[in-house]
C-alpha cells in the first residue's frame, strides 16, 4: 500500500497527522509514536507505552523501612536509588 499525504510543521514544530493516516493506524488523542531516523528517511511508528515497576520488591522494602525509621522521602526516583546504593 502506498499513500502520500502532506502536512505543515508549526512555529513550534507541530506537525498534525492526516486523518487518513490516523484511521489506517487508529491514532487518538493521547497515541505513542516513535520517530525513528534512519539513511533512508525518518519512520513514523504507532507504539505503546507501557508501565513498569522500576523498583525490586526488595528495595520497596528498604524504602518503607527507611521512611518508617528516618521519615525521608524522596522526590525523584534518581535520589531514592542513589541512597539505597549506598546502604
Amino acid at each position: 500500500m502506498e499513500l502520500i499525504e502532506i502536512a505543515k510543521m508549526t512555529s513550534k514544530g507541530q506537525v498534525t497527522v492526516p486523518a487518513p493516516i490516523r484511521a489506517i493506524f487508529n491514532l487518538q488523542k493521547g497515541s505513542s509514536v516513535i520517530f525513528k531516523v534512519t539513511d533512508k528517511g525518518v519512520f513514523f511508528l504507532p507504539c505503546e507505552i507501557t508501565e513498569r515497576n522500576t523498583y525490586t520488591q526488595e528495595e520497596w522494602g528498604k524504602i518503607k523501612r527507611l521512611v518508617a525509621e528516618r521519615g525521608k522521602s524522596y522526590k525523584t526516583s534518581k535520589g531514592a536509588r542513589e541512597h539505597l546504593r549506598s546502604l
